[in-house]
């Protein structure tokens, strides 16, 4: 009998014809659409149970998804709990609770990794998954560093494995509509775009060593990342604003999305150059140990920039809204977010305002969707051979990049040439950024 597996593979149109005029006809239509469902059923592990649960919970649960939750699995005994409760509105089963994803993956029944982790453990855990036989949904920033971006993209080429970055306005039916649009030439030539980001975070408390909260497995949680003592605030948000050693700051937090559009309109891939003007302006004696204000340029070829303008601390609407992307073009401009797209002509009057409504649009924290539901879908349909990825992992990483050049930019104080072709970076200071210090054994080439 052909396995679950080879027939997500394989399975056609004719094939099943030929079956529905065979043995099937002395089931039930009932009984025979069961062992299709169960043939085509895509079994799915949830890995990080924080903040965006609540976008794997639809579809996960949705009929027509067609797939089973085997695990849930978090280094933090509240969250795994959490998370079955959360996911027990959706489905009728108990699926099995995991702290450590690395038993997760030895189970050869799951078929697909979804990596909501903190950002050092998303590309090491992609990896560790592929190379376990997975398919895998990657949250938002894909990589810690460029270095796992290179390795992220080979090892989907290498073991074959479909993996989708979790930028998932690539998936919003707006947003496809006017890009292509835009492409097509509604707005002239697009020569820049902003992609902005604002919000009013407050004061985060400094670090102070702490015991270990009840139920955290402290050294999994650090995973990849060199080992030190637990300190306070650390594992649950805090740790996106405390160094380098876990977080990407706020162009990897929230302007992957906006900047990974502004690239996609523009139809760019690796700047030439890279320039940021980024510091640390709100509370200034607080835990925040980065910056919270930021504008990078990004100089591509044939005259193209990109501008991310990132307020972490200050939500003032520059652009009238909290979040999104303006493209600017010879005969127009367009704006988009999450929720709709305005066009504007030359003269700044409104040609078109597809006034949808989205519950995704916003700066707030989390949460779930449409467009998720719709972004985790295609990657299910993508596996049975049904859709295309809509944010396929090798064009994703260069979005990623973006986010990586602006960091390291800040870091080093200075800007840089960028190799257009490569992504390498003309500069030994940013090049020695280009990979971390990993925990032994935990260093995700493969």
């Amino acid at each position: 009998m052909t396995s679950r597996r080879n027939f997500i593979k394989k399975t056609t149109l004719a094939g099943a014809a030929i079956t529905v005029g065979s043995s099937a006809m002395a089931m039930s239509a009932k009984s025979y659409n069961n062992i299709i469902g169960s043939n085509e059923r895509l079994n799915v592990a949830v890995a990080g149970l924080g903040r965006r649960l609540g976008a794997f919970t639809e579809p996960i649960g949705l009929k027509e998804s067609n797939v089973k939750l085997l695990y849930l699995c978090d280094v933090m005994e509240s969250q795994r709990l959490k998370g079955l409760k959360e996911f027990r509105k959706y489905i009728n089963y108990n699926p099995a609770l995991e702290n450590d994803i690395r038993k997760v993956l030895d189970d050869k029944d799951v078929d697909i990794l979804i990596n909501a982790t903190p950002d050092h453990w998303h590309a090491p855990g992609s990896i560790m998954a592929m190379k376990a036989g997975k398919h895998v949904y990657v949250e938002k920033p894909c990589s810690h560093n460029m270095y796992e971006n290179e390795q992220l993209v080979k090892a989907s080429k290498h073991f074959n494995k479909v993996v989708q970055m979790g930028n998932q306005q690539r998936s919003a039916g707006h947003t496809i509509e006017i890009i292509q649009e835009i492409h097509n030439g509604i707005i002239g030539k697009p020569y820049k775009a902003v992609a902005f980001y604002n919000n009013s975070r407050g004061s985060v408390p400094h670090q102070k060593s702490a015991p270990v909260p009840n139920g955290l497995d402290w050294d999994l949680w650090q995973g990849p990342a060199p080992r030190r003592d637990y300190t306070s605030e650390t594992w649950d948000y805090n740790w996106h604003w405390y160094g380098w050693d876990y977080g990407t700051a706020e162009a990897g937090n929230n302007g992957t999305h906006e900047l990974d559009v502004a690239r996609w309109a523009l139809e760019v891939d690796f700047p030439q150059h890279v320039y940021v003007e980024a510091e640390k302006r709100h509370f200034v004696n607080d835990g925040w140990e980065m910056y919270d204000d930021m504008e990078a340029t990004f100089k591509f070829a044939d005259n193209k920039v990109i501008k991310w303008d990132g307020k972490s601390r200050n939500s003032y609407g520059t652009y009238g809204n909290g979040r999104g992307t303006v493209i600017y073009g010879t005969e127009g401009t367009v704006f988009v977010d999450r929720g709709k797209y305005i066009l504007y002509d030359r003269r700044g009057k409104v040609i078109r305002d597809s006034k949808t409504v989205s519950n995704e649009s916003g700066t707030a924290l989390g949460g779930g969707g449409a467009i998720s539901t719709k972004h985790v879908q295609n990657l299910f349909d993508t596996i049975r051979g049904k859709a295309n990825l809509t944010a396929p992992i090798d064009d994703a990483s260069k979005s990623m990049a973006l986010v990586h050049y602006a960091n390291i930019a800040y870091r080093i104080n200075k800007g840089f040439d960028v190799n257009d072709n490569t992504g390498a970076m003309y500069n030994r200071d940013a090049m020695a950024l280009w990979s971390r210090k990993y925990e032994a054994g935990w260093d995700p080439t493969f």
